[in-house]
């Protein structure tokens, strides 16, 4: 599958999924694994990143809520045998995409799924160097992603 293709079933399946909640009640819900480097937040610190990060306001106002349209399963990790452990609990829990923040953590999860959709927030580095996508304008995989190039 394509590139566009793959975006545009994502992104159209999960457009669709709270019209299909509303009719059937027990449809799935989406669920987005997220891994993290660092020790695991407390309620209050998680909830105010929840409040004030850019990209879960726009989530919100495209109607992706956390425990309302959607699951947002996260795991820490501030040791390399700690993050692969919270990878390989993600592809268990069977997420239908995986959220990291850099191509190192993607480059950890690259080690639990070839099939799970992972998104790179923002590339710390060229993920072509990676070894994460075949090339910018043609990805390939499952590896999709924002890289900014060097000033």
């Amino acid at each position: 599958m394509d590139r566009r293709a793959f975006l545009s079933a994502l992104s159209g399946g999960l457009l669709a999924a709270p019209l299909a909640a509303e009719a059937q009640k027990s449809e799935k819900k989406a669920c987005v694994g997220i891994l993290n480097l660092g020790s695991v937040p407390s309620p209050e610190e998680l909830a105010q990143s929840v409040a004030t990060n850019q990209f879960w306001l726009s989530m919100r106002q495209l109607g992706w809520v956390d425990g309302q349209t959607m699951v947002v399963e996260r795991r820490f990790g501030e040791s390399a045998e700690q993050l692969r452990a919270g990878a390989a609990d993600l592809v268990r829990l069977k997420v239908d995409v995986l959220f990291v923040a850099s191509a190192g953590l993607a480059k950890i999860l690259q080690l639990e799924t070839k099939t799970i959709p992972i998104v790179v927030g923002r590339a710390d580095n060229d993920l072509v160097a990676a070894g994460l996508v075949a090339s910018l304008a043609r990805p390939g995989g499952e590896h999709h992603g924002v890289t900014a190039p060097e000033r």
